[in-house]
């Protein structure tokens, strides 16, 4: 397994809405380790200081999570902490950068950390990793399961895309091969 993609995670939130003022509802967070996905995830109990009134049917038609549901969840600073004991040293990279970094910056200041990892694109550190029919078998397996809409199945299955195109790499260098 290539050392480089064990490196880093892929983010995923779920919220309240989509906007300006939404604010963290679940967080995934999955990555690769000796050659499987390992996923970890938490709902998130809305924090005094969110509006409750940025709650929004529509999105909560699509992850199917209540704010009752919510209420007995872990603290915005007990999910801070887990986050970043699970985190380590790895990188952060999403599918929709713009608004996991808006979700993640959420959570960390609410929960009073200064620090907010920065958060990359999955497309291009796929594109930096992959290349060929790696690539191909990647984007194969994200695009045979359709998004759940839940935070760690979501990060899930682009972790499980990660895995096979790191798996023909593995074979490709076996055989002597490349790309």
């Amino acid at each position: 397994m290539d050392a480089v993609v064990e490196k880093i995670a892929i983010l995923d939130f779920e919220a309240s809405s989509l906007s300006e003022a939404s604010w963290p509802i679940e967080i995934g967070l999955s990555w690769l380790e000796r050659g499987e996905v390992r996923t970890w995830c938490s709902l998130i109990r809305p924090a005094p200081s969110w509006a409750i009134d940025d709650w929004s049917p529509q999105s909560a038609s699509v992850h199917g999570i209540s704010v009752s549901e919510l209420m007995d969840a872990p603290s915005v600073t007990e999910v801070a902490e887990a986050f970043f004991k699970i985190l380590g040293g790895r990188r952060l990279v999403s599918d929709a950068p713009e608004f996991e970094t808006r979700w993640l910056d959420r959570l960390l200041r609410t929960a009073g950390r200064a620090e907010s990892p920065s958060v990359e694109d999955f497309d291009d550190a796929s594109f930096a990793m992959f290349d060929g029919y790696a690539l191909d078998l990647l984007y194969e397996t994200v695009e045979r399961r359709p998004a759940p809409h839940r935070a760690g199945p979501d990060s899930a299955r682009l972790a499980r895309g990660w895995l096979k195109a790191a798996e023909h790499q593995v074979t490709l260098a076996m055989e002597g091969r490349t790309a």
